[in-house]
């Protein structure tokens, strides 16, 4: 907006404010030097002179013209005449000098003519009456033999053509029968005005319209992502353990791959389970680690030295957890080594491997006693019911609660060529053997296995290979694996091609980040307390 800096006026644009200028304070105003006609541009006031007041106009030109014009009459006529004219022109040169503060003697043009550029000047209605006062003294009509008599008309209507006796009779003529004529400039100025104002309106509608629905398509694209994130992480109210598992199984019935009777009996067990929160073994195998020791023994001749940890048994997902279970999945293979180490008797006693609704429980305890507030915020502190992902603060958070001495190394960033990350192998092997020379091909360590996290998916590390090209190969149970093929392991003839599932080496692991959560033995209440105080703000090792 534009504000007037003489009466404080608002107008939307520049052009708005000139028109307001030249309305309302311009001093100057374009006036009729003859019939005070105003409110019209210059170039309409010049059509306006040369029509209403044609023989006014002439008779400026005329007086010049008497300069050059050789009058025959007299001579004491003659005298008379040219006396008068000299009369009227110097008159006419002081009063529109005195009365027109702009215009001098010498900003006149050499033939003493007043030109339109003087139009500009309310004052020159006082040289009209001058000019006229002087008509009267030296009437050019009554000069025989003068131009007048030969150049002079009445004059004529510029809008209708009628012709009257003198210019005052057609001043009249105008501002009564085309007083509406003359007004139409200022009404055409104020309905472009009012349009402009108009246009202005309705460009600034279009454009907030524009940015409501660009904002309204930004909001929509943003739910959308967020929609689409809470269904990944099993956020979006749809159900937990229970909802997933019955609706899989009824899609299996549907599409003939489940006997209705099945459904019913996996459906008994399944409820028989969540109501005890012990997990019912169908996705368990046991024995890998004896089998792979006795593997490692008789065969692998590329294999220098293996650690293993200590008896673990592999989980894999289900109708009920498919997709997101993975952490909850490595969580109870990681317990399931715990209860066969007599070290953590103390902590784990009388505990069995609780399903999956009873672990997201357990969690959600862990956070009521206080641990990790922060986590527990992120995940509106509710677990159960939902499908929502845990990761390593999780299993972290659950392990100190149960008394378990454990920690995370954030291997934050790639330590290798091509994205790998030779560090963490590195430190998996210092975990796994203490003093590597001097020991048996096969080592069968008291160490838990480790919990391997990265983005979108988790995993159980249970031991590492030293090849005889002094390569490192981890051994990694993965809860995306099915039962029938973790059990071509317990095969006495197992060959090689059975631990390609298993074996993970440096170029395999290229994910910008990993998390690990190491077992390193038991707390004492005062520790788990101290633990717990320092989750309040959850930190890791990092490496690098």
């Amino acid at each position: 907006m534009l504000s007037c800096d003489i009466c404080g006026e608002t107008v939307t644009s520049e052009p708005d404010m000139k028109a307001h200028l030249l309305i309302v304070h311009m001093e100057n105003e374009v006036i009729c030097p003859f019939c005070k006609l105003s409110g019209v541009n210059y170039d309409e006031m010049c059509f306006h002179i040369e029509t209403a007041h044609f023989e006014q106009n002439e008779l400026e030109r005329s007086f010049a013209r008497i300069n050059t014009i050789q009058i025959r009459t007299s001579d004491n006529r003659k005298d008379n005449t040219l006396q008068c004219r000299m009369e009227v022109n110097s008159s006419v040169h002081s009063a529109c000098a005195s009365n027109h503060p702009k215009i001098s003697a010498q900003s006149l043009p050499n033939d003493g003519t007043l030109k339109h550029k003087t139009f500009y000047s309310e004052n020159l209605t006082e040289s009209r009456k001058f000019l006229k006062s002087k008509e009267k003294e030296c009437d050019p009509s009554k000069i025989k033999g003068s131009i007048y008599e030969t150049t002079y008309s009445s004059p004529e209507c510029p809008f209708c053509g009628r012709i009257e006796d003198c210019s005052q009779d057609m001043e009249n003529h105008v501002k009564t029968k085309h007083a509406d004529l003359l007004d139409t400039p200022s009404e055409v100025l104020g309905i472009d005005r009012v349009q402009c104002s108009r246009d202005l309106e309705l460009a600034h509608q279009l454009q907030q319209e524009e940015d409501r629905k660009k904002r309204s398509e930004e909001s929509r694209q943003e739910m959308e992502e967020f929609q689409k994130l809470q269904r990944q992480y099993g956020l979006d109210n749809s159900g937990g353990y229970k909802q997933q598992q019955l609706r899989n199984m009824e899609i299996e019935v549907n599409r003939g791959r489940m006997h209705p009777s099945e459904f019913h009996r996996r459906k008994a067990d399944m409820m028989e389970s969540l109501a005890i929160g012990i997990d019912d073994g169908k996705t368990k195998t046991s024995g890998i680690i004896e089998a792979l020791y006795r593997y490692y023994q008789n065969a692998a001749t590329d294999v220098r030295r293996v650690w293993l940890s200590t008896g673990v048994d592999h989980f894999h997902s289900s109708f009920g957890d498919k997709g997101w279970g993975c952490g909850y999945r490595n969580f109870q293979m990681l317990l399931s080594s715990l209860l066969q180490n007599d070290a953590y008797d103390d902590c784990l006693k009388g505990m069995s491997i609780p399903c999956i609704p009873k672990i997201q429980s357990m969690i959600e305890d862990a956070w009521k006693e206080g641990f990790d507030p922060q986590g527990a915020s992120q995940l509106n502190n509710r677990l159960q019911g939902t499908k929502a992902w845990i990761g390593a603060c999780e299993v972290y958070t659950l392990l100190t609660s149960l008394r378990v001495k454990c920690h995370i190394v954030d291997f934050h960033k790639s330590t290798g060529p091509l994205g790998t990350h030779p560090r963490l192998f590195e430190w998996i092997l210092n975990y796994y053997s203490s003093d590597r020379e001097g020991s048996p091909k096969v080592m069968c360590t008291s160490k838990p296995p480790i919990y391997l996290q990265h983005q979108g998916h988790s995993r159980t590390v249970v031991g590492i290979e030293e090849r005889k090209n002094r390569t490192l190969c981890l051994l990694i149970f993965d809860p995306g694996c099915p039962s029938r093929e973790m059990q071509k392991l317990l095969k006495q003839d197992m060959e090689a091609s059975n631990l390609k599932q298993l074996r993970k080496f440096v170029g395999n692991l290229k994910h910008k980040q990993y998390q690990i959560v190491a077992v390193e033995g038991v707390l004492s209440s005062e520790e788990k307390v101290a633990r717990r105080q320092a989750s309040q703000v959850f930190t890791a090792e990092k490496i690098p």
